[in-house]
């Protein structure tokens, strides 16, 4: 698969996932937002701000656990998490 493929496949499942009805667990909610970050920014600079609260701990948290992944890697693994959630949500 190319990059430009990749990023469509990812672009879609974006949109996907922003459109869903569903509620979430909340580790699926940061599993998909660390991937999205890792994907979209690379590794995270950790940088703790005046605005830092308990939610942004369990985000950074999250983003930092799957920081050894590639931009590549996290995309794909974003891509298959949301395909997996509607294909869990249509049975």
């Amino acid at each position: 698969m190319t990059n430009e493929e990749l990023d469509i496949q990812f672009q879609e499942a974006f949109n996907k996932a922003s459109n869903m009805t569903q509620p979430l667990p909340p580790d699926v909610m940061l599993r998909l937002y660390a991937y999205y970050k890792q994907a979209t920014f690379g590794t995270s600079n950790y940088n703790r701000n005046d605005n830092f609260d308990l939610r942004n701990a369990f985000k950074t948290n999250a983003w930092i656990q799957i920081s050894h992944l590639t931009q590549t890697e996290a995309k794909t693994l974003y891509i298959e998490t949301v395909n997996e959630l509607l294909k869990n949500s249509e049975s």
